[in-house]
């Protein structure tokens, strides 16, 4: 199992850690292939025992409750990315020589000779955003593509299925590039660096570490953010091809071979004819939907990738303007009173969040969730200019409360002791109590959601939900 292509799959011992979204998958797809698989998982519940039933029906033999042990004569590890590297399963395999592949190095592996090339975006917020802003300017010039990995179609499908693809715009999570060896883009990006999922990779530089994997044998252009210094340096560290080039994007005026805004005009001096002293006009800051800072920097690394692949300045353009975010992202709900109620419910950590408290000038700030290990200190410090109020929600609230004590403390905070979802149009209540008309209501969560609800889009639901509540009261 070295780094080429396995071609014969036959009879080959493999296991399946995981019974996750791309476990089940990937155990399906090596059964078709004809390997002898092996799933174990953690959890043994109702439903661990339906999708094992299933499972079972094709050939595969599962074991629940028991994710710990090596099955005997595993001669591969394909794991789901949730599961962390200090599992004592890995331990086991790396002491018996065994691989261990994550669904991401899978598909590359399975991808056939002439396979369609990856540009390959990651970083800690951003990433589905720019990976669709890229598919549409790819498909705006023409080309057959689809945004895939960690969004959308399934890596293993789209390298498997019927559809012929020109190029993919794939979103990979460190978790995913942790378990990628072998993967050479055409060309990535990493968008930004700040602390989360620590408590997956262990410290921070291991998780800086996994997201610089992205750059690893990249052909043409390795992307980075000008104002984080951290991409750059992982560019620097990376082992490129010869000819591919370090490429920035920045929201200030672009030293050559950078993306960036001149007077209102995002503008390529990289990918032109004598960048020293020529820029390409590629977009206006207006055809990006919506034109926050964070999100013209995301879509100058979805041109910058573009480029890279040879697409022509008006398919950017025309691209970004055909773009609509998805829902839970900076999403305007409704103005009730003078006061604009905003959902931005995947902000999931600090530095989404702090984001989406940059882009407006005074915010009821709406906060709280799990913290999943991060420190609140410098998100506060920056924004305290900007919030009028703060209502907070969740379990790790607390911390939220510690540093606006310390950092705002003239900001007024409403403590809602709740986790229960009918803490949401409580939230709702008290935020429009303390807005006045010109305020912005902001759900910004900075942590995750799971202590109240399934997920962060049910988080935004209920907040909009509530928001219209007001309407209807008014």
């Amino acid at each position: 199992m070295g780094s080429g292509q396995v071609t014969d799959w036959q009879g080959k011992n493999v296991t399946v850690a995981g019974l996750g979204v791309s476990g089940i998958p990937a155990a399906k797809v090596l059964r078709g292939l004809g390997a002898k698989v092996t799933v174990v998982n953690d959890g043994d519940d109702t439903r661990a025992r339906a999708q094992a039933e299933e499972l079972e029906a094709l050939g595969i033999a599962v074991r629940l409750g028991d994710g710990a042990t090596l099955p005997e004569g595993t001669e591969l590890i394909v794991t789901t990315p949730g599961w962390k590297p200090d599992k004592p399963l890995f331990a086991a395999a790396e002491q018996a020589g065994v691989p261990v592949w994550g669904d991401v190095e899978l598909a590359w592996r399975l991808r056939g000779p002439d396979a369609a090339p990856w540009l390959a975006v990651t970083g800690t917020n951003g990433k589905t955003t720019t990976v669709q802003m890229l598919a549409s300017i790819l498909q705006a010039a023409g080309l057959r593509t689809a945004a895939v990995g960690n969004i959308g179609v399934s890596l293993l499908d789209a390298v498997l299925g019927e559809e012929q693809y020109d190029v993919l715009a794939v979103e990979l999570s460190s978790y995913q590039l942790h378990w990628a060896p072998s993967l050479r883009a055409h060309s990535a990006a990493v968008l930004n660096i700040a602390p989360d999922h620590l408590d997956w990779h262990g410290s921070m530089e291991a998780y800086a570490a996994d997201k610089g994997r992205i750059y690893e044998g990249n052909r043409v252009a390795c992307v980075y953010n000008v104002a984080d210094k951290a991409t750059e340096d992982l560019v620097r560290e990376a082992d490129v091809e010869e000819g591919c080039r370090a490429i920035g994007f920045t929201l200030g005026t672009p030293a050559p071979s950078q993306l960036g805004v001149v007077e209102g005009i995002l503008v390529d001096r990289a990918f032109v004819e004598n960048r020293q002293k020529n820029a390409q006009e590629l977009a206006e800051v207006s055809d990006v939907n919506p034109p926050a800072p964070h999100n013209i920097a995301n879509a100058l690394a979805a041109a910058a990738l573009a480029r890279a692949y040879g697409v022509p300045p008006k398919a950017v353009r025309d691209g970004l303007r055909a773009f609509t975010p998805d829902a839970h992202r900076i999403a305007h709900v409704a103005d009730v009173d003078g006061v604009a109620y905003v959902d931005d419910s995947k902000a999931t950590n600090t530095h989404a969040a702090e984001a989406s408290l940059a882009a407006y000038e005074s915010i009821v700030w709406i906060a709280g969730g799990l913290a999943k290990g991060a420190v609140f200190e410098e998100l506060v410090a920056k924004s305290a200019k900007r919030l009028r109020g703060a209502v907070l929600i969740g379990a790790d609230r607390g911390l939220i409360r510690e540093a606006l004590a310390r950092h705002a403390p003239e900001v007024p905070v409403v403590d809602l002791d709740r986790t229960d979802t009918g803490a949401m149009p409580a939230a709702v209540q008290e935020a429009q109590r303390l807005a006045r008309p010109g305020d912005t209501v902001l759900l910004a969560p900075a942590c995750a959601s799971m202590d109240m609800f399934a997920n962060y889009n049910q988080r935004g639901d209920a907040f909009a939900e509530a928001v219209r509540g007001l309407g209807a009261g008014a």
